[in-house]
C-alpha cells in the first residue's frame, strides 16, 4: 500500500469517526433518557421509612410485608424479600434480603457501564479522528501551491478538529450522567441495606416471639 493510498485512507477514516462520534451521542442520549425513566419509576417514597419502622414497632413481618406491598423501589423489594422469608430464620432471611439486593442493583446499573466507558473514552476517539484529519490535510498542502496551500491545510485542521469538539461533547454528558446515576445507586443501595439491618435486629431480638415472624399470622 502507497503513501497516497494511506493518506486517502486516513481521510476518510477520520470522516467515519465523526459518523461514528455522532452514533454513540444518539444511543449515550437513548440510554440517559431509559436510564432516568427506570430511575424515576423506581425511586422510593418519601414515607417508606417510616412506614416499614411502624410496622416493625409492632413486632408483625405481617404489617411489614403489606408496608412495601407492590413496591417497585430496591428498598421495597429488598424488605419484601425479607418479611417474605422471616420464617426461614434469621441467616436465610439475610442471604435472601442481600440476594434481592444484588439483584435489584444490577438491574439499576444495567448499561451504566457502556456510559462510563464511553465517558472515558470518547474524547480519544475524537483525538484519533483530529490526528486522520491533520494527516489527510497535511498531505493536501504538500500537493497545493503558494496561498492555497495556506488554506487548504487550515480548513483541513479546522474539519479534524470538529472530531475532538464532538468527543468531548459526548464525553461530558456520560460522565455527568454516570455519576449522578451511580450515586443514586449507591444511596438507594444504602438506605435499602439500613432497612434491612432494622429487620434483621427485630428478628434476632429475644423479646420477639416466633409469631411475630411469620407472614399472615397477627402479631
Amino acid at each position: 500500500m502507497n503513501m497516497e493510498a494511506l493518506v486517502d485512507l486516513a481521510g476518510t477514516g477520520a470522516t467515519w469517526i465523526m459518523y461514528l462520534l455522532v452514533a454513540l451521542s444518539a444511543i449515550q442520549l437513548a440510554l440517559i433518557i431509559e436510564r432516568g425513566v427506570v430511575f424515576y419509576r423506581t425511586r422510593a417514597p418519601r414515607e417508606l421509612r417510616e412506614q416499614v419502622r411502624d410496622a416493625l414497632g409492632k413486632g408483625s413481618m405481617k404489617a411489614v410485608g403489606l408496608a412495601v406491598a407492590n413496591g417497585r423501589s430496591l428498598e421495597a423489594k429488598v424488605i419484601a424479600a425479607g418479611a417474605g422469608n422471616a420464617d426461614r430464620g434469621v441467616d436465610a432471611t439475610d442471604e435472601l434480603m442481600h440476594s434481592a439486593l444484588l439483584d435489584e442493583r444490577l438491574q439499576l446499573e444495567r448499561g451504566l457501564s457502556f456510559m462510563g466507558t464511553l465517558g472515558n473514552n470518547a474524547p480519544f476517539l475524537g483525538l484519533f479522528g483530529t490526528v486522520l484529519g491533520i494527516i489527510h490535510a497535511m498531505a493536501d498542502m504538500s500537493t497545493s501551491a503558494g496561498g492555497q496551500a495556506s488554506r487548504a491545510v487550515m480548513g483541513g485542521i479546522s474539519e479534524a478538529l470538529i472530531s475532538t469538539a464532538i468527543g468531548l461533547m459526548v464525553a461530558l454528558p456520560a460522565v455527568a450522567a454516570f455519576n449522578v446515576f451511580q450515586r443514586k445507586v449507591k444511596t438507594r443501595a444504602a438506605s435499602a441495606e439500613s432497612l434491612g439491618g432494622e429487620l434483621m435486629a427485630q428478628l434476632k431480638s429475644p423479646s420477639i416471639g416466633l409469631r411475630s415472624t411469620i407472614p399472615g399470622k397477627a402479631a
